[in-house]
């Protein structure tokens, strides 16, 4: 995963696919969803944790989907950022 893009969105190369993944710091570490693949979560220790379990997850789960004869959604959601001041005015 690239680390904190400007923006992301489903974008793939030959043969593979790329979707948009939410990480969020928590109390105890982090937690990440795929928001294409309902159901598709994962908790870690660290961030480089978490993103190599959101991996493993998204593999898996279009696996199950494949096993199962259910179709692999697309990926469609694309991620960005906004910039607004730090602080109000005066």
């Amino acid at each position: 995963m690239d680390k904190y893009p400007q923006t992301s969105g489903p974008q793939a190369e030959e043969g593979t696919l790329t979707y948009a993944v939410v990480i969020e710091r928590t109390t105890n570490g982090y937690s990440g969803y795929v928001p294409d693949l309902p159901g598709c979560v994962a908790a870690g220790d660290s961030l480089e944790e978490t993103e190599r379990l959101l991996r493993e997850a998204v593999t898996f789960h279009i696996e199950c989907l494949r096993e199962h004869g259910d179709p692999v959604p697309e990926p469609q959601t694309s991620v960005g950022s906004v910039n607004v001041p730090a602080s109000q005015p005066g």
